[in-house]
């Protein structure tokens, strides 16, 4: 058995969900993946993926084992690009699409790695917020959060996924109390975001063991994806209660000092967007733009591994499935 080339497909698997998706991504026959995979169970004793007609889950056992292995993975990725980078002095410009949350906590901080290693490549980096024909069009490589649709003959790849902390200031909870149930938000002024789709996102989904508790929010400021941080900022100055991503709190957001802090910790997040990497299959073989799609997949492959609330992404939720206005809205018209 070759054991790197089995355990590139397993963390491929892992990301997709699905042996098919990491197949596409290699460029082999969906059998050759799953062979090898079973090959590696097979080797270790234990059962890495549940396998359903919903596609793949990791076992407990197959966890544990892809946050063991993701390091070296990425450090041997990272050896890769240097690599390359020495050898083909990729060069020229890049046209890059990212939405603006992806680019403030993510990519701007990891840009100066970026631009060490292909200093002959400039990047042209556009606002983007979904994959309609006007923002695709005369991008080379698209990042968005989300579950984006009418995707069409673009490759997509979901690199990884972030959470949510629920949170507010010291002043607001002595003021109003902290929530130790979900279903207590709805006395809480709760400030929300409409998605990058335009849906506003009231209707918060927890789960603790066997229980799901969705809360329909309501608050006095409601603000669009781009303005997402005047929502933290809001929160921070007591106004009330934010529902922001993980990413924030590793970017220093929650200090130790108590700029904000979380409530119903021992519950989680049901709905995960994934971060998506889109590109036309036709840019792939052109060396500058294969250095950045490697590149950012080796990044948020390193996000993944440091993050606190590992949860995969979640399928695309059944408010977005109805082109509701609001996510609340079908628990609202079944309670009339």
């Amino acid at each position: 058995m070759d054991k790197l080339r089995a355990l590139h497909y397993f963390a491929a698997a892992a990301e997709e969900s699905s042996f098919s998706a990491a197949a596409r991504r290699f460029g082999v026959s969906t059998a050759a993946v799953a062979k090898l995979v079973g090959a590696l169970e097979s080797e270790l004793g234990q059962r890495l993926f549940e396998r359903s007609a919903h596609g793949l889950a990791l076992t407990a056992n197959g966890a544990a084992y892809l946050e063991a292995c993701t390091p070296s993975l990425s450090q041997l990725a990272e050896a890769d690009q240097l690599a390359g980078a020495a050898l083909s002095r990729a060069s020229g410009t890049i046209v890059v699409g990212v939405q603006p949350v992806i680019a403030q906590e993510c990519l701007t901080a990891a840009l100066p790695r970026f631009h060490a290693r292909y200093p002959d490549i400039q990047l042209d980096i556009h606002y983007f917020m979904r994959p309609t024909e006007d923002q695709v069009r005369g991008l080379d490589a698209m990042l968005v959060m989300g579950w984006p649709k009418n995707v069409g003959d673009l490759v997509h790849r979901q690199l990884g996924a972030s959470s949510f902390v629920v949170c507010a200031a010291p002043s607001y909870w002595a003021a109003h109390g902290m929530p130790s149930h979900p279903s207590e938000l709805e006395h809480h002024n709760c400030l929300c975001i409409r998605s990058n789709t335009g849906v506003l996102m009231d209707l918060w989904h927890f789960k603790r063991g066997n229980e799901e508790v969705s809360v329909a929010t309501r608050g006095s400021v409601i603000a669009d994806n781009v303005h997402r941080d005047m929502v933290v900022d809001l929160a921070i100055a007591g106004v009330g209660v934010a529902r922001i991503l993980e990413w924030d709190t590793e970017r220093g957001r929650m200090p130790a000092g108590g700029a904000l802090v979380p409530a119903l910790t021992d519950w989680h997040h049901t709905e995960v967007p994934p971060i998506n990497l889109l590109y036309p299959a036709s840019v792939r073989r052109i060396p500058k733009v294969r250095a950045f799609i490697d590149f950012v997949t080796l990044l948020f492959r390193d996000i993944e591994s440091r993050r606190r609330l590992r949860a995969p992404p979640s399928g695309q939720p059944h408010w977005l499935r109805a082109q509701r206005l609001r996510a609340s809205a079908a628990m609202i018209r079944g309670r009339a």
